[in-house]
């Protein structure tokens, strides 16, 4: 998600974009003593591999965080029965505290698998039908030209309406009906079910279509159906629950230095589904254990049925990209295809000052994610989780290939033109996004905004309608996007950080 106050500079840069280890002690079948010699030489060998690799993760954390000037980060990495949790730098630049993995963040929408774990255990409870319309749960709600949209869609990305928007409904318990109710207003941009577009406003439908289940406030049924069976004590929507906890407070980074700036906390109770929440690396370690787990909590009891976590994971709607290519989008779970074939389960999140990340791969029973306390963050973010360096280390996995190609300028011309997309801010009128992109020794390069906040990049085809984006010097920026036509073969859109751009 971007944030209503960005510059356009900033916003389109969104777009784009301690403790020790812990070995868990494992449970062994009763065997001879020269097998199970062998065995504890086989744990012994898989636990020093695994010191080794989280070592490398050490440097290379260090190191992006030293070139990024990022202040603070955590992770949470569980590979080969083992956890490793651990805290980089500090909290605040200005009142420096060490980040542990017991410091809190906004996760931002890292908080969209949270509520779609909180329908999915709706589902398992037999009280939600994903494939039902909302207005089956929320009565008069209308969605711009699409009455029947389904909650499924809603989370899926798939409703068909602007997604961006971030507009204030106040701090009551009756911000989601407020919310809900004023989706009516934003335009259509496609029949759903048929295109993915990343959609902020249909996950605090589907928030409100919780509250309608359960008749709580949405926060209060994420802490008892989520939060509390799984274990995840530290992890809060509002502010006041937090006081004296280690807190990671957001920066910019100003003249190659970070900078506090506290107002970047701040942020509507109507956007808590799709970003709202907080946690830690402990917590969102837990909650990556708990979606490859059987369904089971801290306390050992059924949370959902493995049957539902799998479910939440598969029958993806439409895809495309998302900083990486999708084959789409589960129950609020990017599933993202590798080259070797493996699927990997995958969410981020973007707040300003605060920027994260988070996967698990449930064939090689590994999960990771990665919290930061600045707006430099997503450098970091995408180096880990959007570029090859960290799957293939820890999972020998690779994003799918792209090889660079080069196009005539008649190819070009197919996508060259000026495009543009639409953000509804806290208050105000809503905010143009401009795009531009011009033909360029066989690539695109892409202006992004304006006079002097524009910025410019490089798009580079390496399949039909598919690109990989680097800056205007070379650097990659890691991140992958694709043009989509109309029935008549036309471009149409260009789907850049997962949300559509008309062609003009």
């Amino acid at each position: 998600m971007q944030h209503p106050h960005l510059t356009r500079r900033q916003f389109f840069k969104a777009s784009a974009i301690g403790a020790g280890a812990l070995a868990l002690p494992a449970v062994l079948p009763a065997t001879s003593p020269a097998h199970a010699a062998g065995s504890v030489r086989q744990r012994a060998a898989r636990a020093q591999q695994a010191t080794d690799l989280f070592a490398q993760l050490d440097d290379k954390i260090n190191a992006s965080m030293q070139k990024h000037k990022i202040p603070g980060a955590a992770v949470g990495v569980f590979l080969n029965g083992q956890e490793y949790i651990k805290g980089y730098g500090v909290t605040n630049s200005a009142h420096p505290t060490p980040v542990d993995g017991d410091t809190l963040f906004r996760i931002g929408s890292n908080s969209k698998p949270v509520a779609g774990t909180t329908a999915m255990v709706l589902v398992d409870q037999g009280k939600l039908n994903l494939d039902a319309p909302v207005s089956r749960y929320v009565p008069g709600f209308r969605a711009p030209g699409a009455p029947g949209v389904t909650v499924r869609q809603c989370l899926n990305h798939s409703a068909g309406w602007l997604g961006y928007d971030y507009h204030d409904t106040g701090r009551g318990d009756d911000a989601l009906a407020k919310y809900t109710f004023d989706v009516r207003k934003l335009p259509q941009l496609f029949k759903p079910g048929t295109l993915f577009s990343y959609n902020n406003a249909a996950i605090s439908v589907a928030g409100r279509v919780i509250e309608a289940i359960t008749k709580q406030t949405f926060e209060d049924a994420v802490q008892s159906l989520v939060f509390d069976p799984i274990g995840m004590a530290d992890s809060h929507y509002f502010s006041d629950e937090i006081i004296g906890d280690n807190i990671a407070a957001g920066h910019v980074v100003d003249k190659d230095a970070p900078v506090v700036v506290p107002e970047l906390w701040t942020l509507p109770r109507s956007m808590n589904p799709f970003g709202g929440a907080i946690s830690s690396a402990n917590d969102m370690l837990r909650f990556a254990r708990f979606h490859l787990g059987n369904g089971t909590g801290a306390d050992g009891k059924k949370v959902m049925s493995q049957a539902a976590l799998q479910a939440m994971r598969s029958n993806p709607g439409p895809g495309g990209t998302l900083l990486v290519e999708l084959d789409g989008f589960g129950v609020s779970w990017s599933i993202r295809p590798t080259a070797e074939g493996t699927k990997v389960i995958q969410h981020g999140g973007d707040v300003p000052g605060q920027h994260s990340g988070l996967w698990f791969v449930p064939e090689k029973n590994f999960g990771m994610t990665l919290l930061t306390n600045s707006e430099a963050g997503p450098n970091l973010v995408h180096e880990l989780f959007i570029g090859d360096w960290a799957l293939a280390l820890f999972t020998g996995l690779h994003n799918l290939p792209a090889v660079p190609q080069t196009l005539d300028a008649a190819a070009l011309a197919a996508y060259e033109g000026k495009y543009t997309a639409e953000q509804i801010g806290f208050t105000g009128p809503p905010i143009n996004a401009p795009v531009e992109l011009r033909g360029k020794d066989g690539r695109l390069e892409m202006i992004l905004g304006e006079g002097p906040d524009a910025a410019t990049k490089v798009l580079t085809f390496y399949k039909d309608d598919f690109v990989f984006v680097s800056e205007s010097d070379g650097t990659p920026d890691y991140a992958r996007c694709d043009f989509v036509r109309d029935a008549q073969g036309k471009v149409q859109w260009l789907r850049f950080g997962g949300r559509l751009f008309r062609r003009q």
